[in-house]
């Protein structure tokens, strides 16, 4: 009876570990497929032994637990598929492989501050899934797909300091992104329609050219930061683009700007710190600047800016830093920038026309502009 007893305890220890190895889970197989042919793409020679593709073998299931290969580049979800994917910031050289696509569970991508290069594939924009994609600071070249799909999650997308060139797609528009850079590229032609939901935009030092198109900015209803310097933008900054409704930080500098309107804002607008400098802008220092109530930051140094410097600019509490320097403002400034209760802590009047700016103020270290320079610009009069 013993031997039957141990020969049934057996029959049903075996079952068990049968069933067990059944159910037990791996990777993916196609997700297996994609990692391989990821890794593949990437020049071995730049993979160090102390990074994470180094740890990549495939001898091993990627999403077994506990694991001493697989240790980071990428991770699992609870259903054994591959729901990141983030490269340590190593120097990797390679193209990213067209299998990417196939990881439909990804949710998010980092691939930053290395350096690929080539395309990037199209099929990337249209994984199902994905929240978050940042290729910053790689050497990926070619244009965005000129239609993106309106499907899918994306919500966050860099693909900044690389040298993607072309137009930016109309298709912008229908994504569902909050945070879009893509600065320090090659993008050429006008600024069009934008993510109603975007947040934070950059699209500095490119090849932008055009006004500032309402059309593109009208739907923007939670816009909080923009920069849109270093470009070739031209025409007048319309009044509306600073009553945008969330609006902090705006970066405008260094383009081709010509005039810019200031409209009085409501007392609920946000704006605070304001970037025009390097322009071409002409006109006179509009005394509505002072009226944001939140505004701390305000830069229109070197432009073409004429008249005097008001005194309510001396008297607004709220502004910290105030660059006018590089334009042909003229007469004397107020004395209370200069007082002990004066709020700004930094900036700069220099290079202009202005008589009795005080040198040992820091806001006119900087000297004033030569007088037959300033002669000319007011039209030749002899005394400015």
């Amino acid at each position: 009876m013993a031997s039957i007893a141990a020969s049934v305890s057996l029959f049903f220890l075996l079952h068990l570990l049968s069933i067990t190895a059944t159910v037990a889970q791996t990777t993916y197989p196609p997700d297996v497929s994609a990692l391989k042919a990821i890794k593949a793409a990437i020049d071995p020679t730049t993979i160090p032994d102390y990074s994470c593709l180094a740890t990549w073998d495939f001898t091993y299931d990627p999403c077994a637990t506990p694991s001493s290969h697989f240790l980071c580049g990428c991770a699992c979800g609870y259903d054994y598929r591959i729901n990141m994917l983030y490269f340590d910031a190593i120097g990797y050289v390679g193209t990213l492989s067209p299998l990417v696509s196939e990881l439909t569970d990804l949710e998010s991508i980092d691939l930053s501050n290395n350096k690929f290069s080539g395309p990037i594939p199209t099929s990337l924009f249209s994984l199902p899934n994905l929240i978050s994609l940042n290729l910053r600071n790689n050497s990926f070249s070619g244009s965005i797909p000129p239609v993106i799909p309106i499907l899918g999650t994306l919500q966050i997308l860099d693909l900044s300091s690389n040298s993607l060139s072309g137009p930016l797609p109309q298709t912008l528009s229908s994504r569902i992104l909050n945070r879009l850079d893509l600065s320090f590229n090659n993008f050429t032609g006008p600024i069009p329609k934008l993510p109603r939901n975007v947040r934070e935009l950059a699209l500095k030092s490119n090849y932008l050219s055009g006004i500032l198109p309402e059309t593109s900015f009208s739907e923007l209803v939670q816009l909080e930061a923009v920069d849109l310097s270093d470009n070739l933008l031209t025409g007048t900054i319309p009044g509306w683009f600073f009553l945008q409704p969330f609006l902090q930080r705006v970066d405008l500098s260094n383009n081709r700007f010509t005039g810019m309107e200031i409209l009085k804002p409501n007392n609920s607008n946000l704006v605070n710190t304001i970037d025009t400098g390097y322009n071409k802008i002409t006109g006179y220092l509009s005394t509505n600047f002072t009226v944001y109530p939140m505004l701390s930051s305000l830069s229109l140094r070197y432009n073409k800016l004429k008249g005097s410097i008001p005194k309510e600019f001396s008297r607004k509490k709220t502004l910290r830093s105030l660059f006018l320097d590089g334009n042909y403002l003229k007469g004397k400034p107020s004395k209370d920038f200069f007082s002990r209760k004066s709020s700004i802590v930094s900036g700069s009047f220099g290079d202009n026309c202005l008589k009795r700016c005080p040198k040992s103020s820091k806001l006119c270290s900087k000297s004033q502009k030569k007088s037959s320079i300033c002669r000319n610009a007011y039209g030749g009069k002899a005394k400015v």
